[in-house]
């Protein structure tokens, strides 16, 4: 049978080292093993350059450095270029000018 598990609201502070502490006691009796959910607040969103490096850099994605993956070569497709793309909407929308 799971144990039943009863939640407690603390603030706490996370130091220079990434430790946690605590404002005040805990209104349990310890020792004992306790399972902890910290929630820190949303820091600015994370630039284009960091959201690069964390996919180069995260094994999940370890697959697409194999050779059989490069199905594409520069030569490949034609380039995008917004402003004609949006033209061609346009005149499908409303008509040619």
């Amino acid at each position: 049978m799971d144990a039943v598990l009863r939640a407690i609201e603390v603030e706490g502070a996370v130091d220079g080292q990434r430790r946690l502490h605590i404002d005040a006691p805990l209104p349990i009796a310890g020792p004992s093993r306790v399972r902890v959910i910290i929630l820190v607040p949303e820091e600015a969103e994370t630039d284009e350059t960091e959201w690069l490096y964390a996919a180069a850099t995260n094994p999940a994605f370890g697959f697409l450095k194999e050779s059989l993956e490069d199905i594409y070569t520069p030569d490949d497709g034609k380039p995008f270029n917004p402003d004609r793309q949006r033209t061609r909407l346009k005149s499908r929308i409303f008509g040619p000018k």
